[in-house]
């Protein structure tokens, strides 16, 4: 995710002081740019050719027409490259400052739907890539989430559900980091239970959906009361619906 200050600039109207004007990159920036994009792209296609995160930086080179050094200059590792193809593959921040809601309850579920939305679209992909997640490898325990980036995510969420919680819709019993936690981990098991084929892709999202309205009903006010059953009728009918064609 990206520095949360780009949602705090959003919600002034962007009033913060204009940047200076970025100096247009030389000649040498720009053809390390370009490689770089080659490498990305090439280890994209060799994930999903492969369904491997566990690269071999020869042919990783070879797919891009780079030297067999340039991976490593450029970003120092094969763990390193994986990580930017993640990055690369997910505009999740730009897009999830243009949701377009009624309420800030309503919000953390148009969150949810946007960043499902990727597996949907890419199935195959996001399942190595999560595999190799929830595989936790690395000596920082944190598989393809530098520790960087996991914070960032705590803290978008963390920052939804304090909304939420702010214009009276919840009053949970306990710190929002600990809802956040609860949630990450209904998230991970749904995930889990995908990645080792006994979640479907069609009904994963709505599965998570159903478990974030039933844990957040449990902590609703009277004014988030009526979201959170009108999310359960629905994702409780998706699922039967679902449910039904398979038989």
């Amino acid at each position: 995710m990206s520095d949360p200050n780009t949602g705090r600039a959003a919600r002034t109207g962007g009033r913060d002081a204009p940047a200076p004007a970025a100096k247009p990159p030389g000649k040498r920036e720009r053809a390390k740019s370009e490689r770089r994009l080659r490498i990305v792209r090439a280890a994209r296609d060799l994930i999903r050719e492969t369904g491997d995160t566990d690269l071999s930086m020869r042919a990783l080179a070879e797919r891009a027409e780079v030297s067999l050094g340039t991976p490593y200059n450029l970003f120092g590792s094969k763990r390193a490259v994986v990580l930017a193809v993640l990055e690369d593959e997910r505009d999740f921040v730009d897009r999830f400052f243009q949701l377009k809601v009624d309420n800030s309850l309503e919000r953390v579920f148009a969150a949810h739907d946007l960043a499902f939305s990727y597996y949907l679209k890419d199935p195959d992909f996001y399942r190595t890539l999560w595999r190799a997640l929830l595989e936790r490898g690395g000596q920082d325990e944190t598989g393809l989430a530098s520790p960087e980036r996991l914070a960032q995510t705590r803290e978008i969420w963390i920052s939804l559900l304090g909304d939420a919680v702010r214009d009276g819709y919840l009053s949970p019993p306990f710190s929002l980091a600990r809802l956040e936690e609860v949630l990450e981990h209904l998230v991970r098991g749904a995930l889990l239970s995908w990645v080792m084929g006994n979640q479907q892709t069609e009904t994963l999202s709505t599965s998570v959906g159903l478990g974030y309205a039933l844990c957040l009903a449990g902590m609703a006010t009277d004014s988030g009361a009526p979201i959170l059953a009108r999310r359960l009728q629905v994702y409780g009918s998706e699922l039967d619906g679902a449910a039904h064609k398979d038989c």
